[in-house]
């Protein structure tokens, strides 16, 4: 992580406190101006309330034309993207007929397969024709095709494991999935900067949840040993396990988890270990594996590998790769496998053609390509960001990118900026090798991100 000076710190922190301050002072004026206004007699109490009600009327409606922006391509390395415009300060916006094309900044499309592919896309419009958009059923009734089983013991030889179970959509699979490994008496820990998915799935399954410091294996360990010898809340009886979640790329920091470290310090205190791999599967590794190929470690040694194919895959919807009674348990006890529809067979369609592209079970050597292309252009953007002055978080070879801009009134100002310049990126990019196809983009992208930054400084 960078060091931020003392100077941006308090700026920051200035630049907020002012805007929460005039907030609060236009919500006092208009509960004056209400206050002489008829009463609500219809009895019914807002909806709304709280500080997520404040930040979405005095913050997030004046820079909205910065997120959502409506596309009307896919989503390849140039995408059109469709012009809006408002007419009372943000509060709406209006589609327009017309379209800007621009380079592709806003999405996580890796290896480029949510675009058409000369190998996935005919197989894709072949399994529509065949099973049609949906299967309008869950998995235990009739909602299993032979290609959902197709991918799950494809999932399961790509990442090593044993057996993998599918689920229709990736942040359910966290949401889902941990409630049904931990419960009362159980402990999680987690790393501070878990995606929400964990999070949620963590308060969701009745487990004490503890957190250790980001990445540390040490703090890791001083977390487990305090646990182990206080026991379990109240009674101090032993925990009945305990499971340690950790991502292989951290989807808002781009770093790598210090995966061998973490399963030393799992092994020793004999805690289990749960990796989430949505940014890192088939994005980093020499054949796309993830974060175990990339940093040498055996896949046996992680107990529950969690994954999306939203990224690297170009579909939708995740998979849980474990042993065959652990993915068993799951089919049994699951409600986003018990309750909800499954996977559309053409995204599933989807995901075994990309696997078998990066695999080279196509017949070509283009997954390989892919791979290779999307590690030199990361590493290359890095370095050149690097060079021009800016904060740059995240490790090499890693796919996720992000700018630290810090002040709040910079990020509509760079985001619209970029637009103007043709860069569709929004306020949280990923950098894709389908987005950067060759190093004259980055040399254009880098070249008017000096001009922008200077004027926002």
């Amino acid at each position: 992580m960078v060091r931020l000076p003392y100077t941006t710190a308090l700026t920051t922190l200035f630049s907020y406190g002012l805007l929460f301050a005039f907030g609060q002072l236009r919500d006092f004026f208009r509960k004056l101006i209400d206050w002489f206004k008829a009463k609500n007699v219809k009895g019914y109490a807002p909806i709304c309330l709280g500080l997520e009600d404040f930040y979405v009327r005095r913050l997030y409606l004046r820079i909205q034309d910065c997120f959502g922006r409506p596309i009307a391509s896919a989503p390849d390395a140039w995408f059109d993207v469709v012009e809006r415009y408002s007419n009372d300060s943000n509060k709406t916006l209006q589609c327009t007929s017309n379209t800007m094309r621009c380079l592709n900044l806003g999405s996580y499309n890796y290896l480029g397969f949510a675009a058409a592919d000369e190998y996935c896309t005919p197989l894709v419009i072949e399994s529509l024709k065949k099973y049609s958009p949906s299967t309008c059923s869950v998995r235990v009734d009739g909602g299993t095709t032979i290609l959902h089983t197709e991918l799950e013991e494809l999932v399961a030889r790509f990442v090593g494991k044993p057996a993998a179970i599918l689920f229709g959509m990736g942040y359910v699979t966290n949401s889902a999935i941990i409630p049904c490994l931990a419960g009362k008496g159980g402990l999680i820990i987690s790393d501070s900067l878990n995606h929400n998915s964990i999070v949620n799935g963590a308060r969701g399954s009745g487990a004490t949840v503890r957190v250790f410091q980001h990445n540390s294996p040490a703090h890791l360990e001083e977390v487990l040993r305090e646990q182990i010898a206080g026991g379990q809340p109240r009674t101090h009886r032993p925990w009945k396990k305990i499971i340690v979640i950790v991502e292989g790329i951290y989807s808002m920091e781009g770093e790598l988890c210090k995966l061998p470290e973490i399963i030393a310090v799992c092994k020793k205190y004999k805690a289990y270990t749960y990796l989430d791999e949505a940014h890192s599967i088939g994005a980093v590794g020499q054949s796309g594996r993830g974060v175990c190929e990339l940093l040498g470690v055996d896949p046996a040694d992680v107990d529950i590998m969690m994954g999306t194919f939203t990224k690297s895959f170009g579909s939708c919807g995740g998979y849980i790769a474990a042993s065959k009674e652990i993915i068993q348990h799951l089919k049994l006890s699951c409600p986003a496998h018990l309750y909800a529809t499954s996977m559309s067979p053409p995204a599933v369609q989807q995901v075994i053609s990309a696997i078998k592209v990066i695999l080279g079970e196509d017949g070509s050597n283009r997954g390989a390509q892919k791979l290779a292309r999307i590690r030199e252009n990361s590493n290359f953007f890095r370095s050149e960001l690097k060079k021009m002055g800016f904060e740059v978080l995240g490790d090499n070879d890693s796919p996720v990118m992000p700018i630290m801009l810090y002040n709040p009134a910079k990020i509509p100002a760079f985001s619209r900026e970029c637009l103007r310049q043709k860069v569709s990126n929004g306020t949280k990019c990923y950098l894709s090798s389908v987005v950067i196809q060759n190093h004259c983009f980055c040399q254009f992208l880098c070249g008017f991100l000096v001009p922008i930054t200077m004027r926002l400084m």
